[in-house]
């Protein structure tokens, strides 16, 4: 049974509230991961299963310790529990069901550095001077397209017709050609 007696009220009021969402407001120091750390105790004692929970903290390091307090709390079924940062959480979902898109679980995030690099060699290959197309532009607009689900293939037929549009389909395709090269699935952050 979980001692809640070193809980205030409003504490308490929130860590038995199991039904729905929660909006927690208050400042540093007042005892936010105290609440959330029982709130997820008393979940658990309630039944719901670890591997069903997920917290998302800012840091992997308040993750780490939010998880180590529940497990102080509850014991080593705590383990289960999935308390990550929101970058995390989305690449162990990747990686836990990947397989299912066909891809491998061994893939490479790109930051943004990694994909203008990628933007620099296709430029070059392509005699396409930089000042004319900055990298930083070109990968802004790329991303743009991803964003509307627009692979270059559809976007050239869309809009190929000048000599601009005409270069950026080229670069959109020679890019995504290079990143398949490199690994199965290169995902940007």
């Amino acid at each position: 049974m979980l001692d809640l007696s070193v809980l205030n009220k409003e504490q308490r009021e929130a860590v038995e509230t199991l039904e729905g969402p929660l909006l927690i407001l208050a400042g540093a120091g007042s005892g936010k991961t105290r609440v959330l750390t029982y709130r997820i105790a008393n979940l658990i004692e309630k039944g719901v299963y670890p591997g069903n929970i997920l917290a998302i903290t800012f840091t992997n390091k308040a993750a780490q310790e939010m998880k180590e307090r529940i497990i102080q709390i509850v014991g080593d079924e705590a383990r289960n529990i999935w308390i990550s940062t929101f970058h995390s959480a989305c690449v162990r979902i990747l990686r836990q069901d990947i397989e299912k898109l066909g891809y491998n679980r061994d893939f490479v995030i790109y930051d943004t550095q990694d994909q203008e690099k990628v933007i620099k060699e296709c430029l070059s290959e392509l005699n396409i001077d930089e000042k004319v197309m900055p990298p930083k532009d070109v990968l802004s607009k790329i991303g743009s397209l991803k964003d509307e689900l627009m692979d270059a293939e559809t976007y050239y037929g869309r809009y190929g017709m000048d000599f601009k549009t005409r270069n950026l389909a080229n670069i959109y395709r020679m890019y995504q050609r290079k990143l398949k090269r490199v690994m199965p699935l290169i995902l940007m952050i």
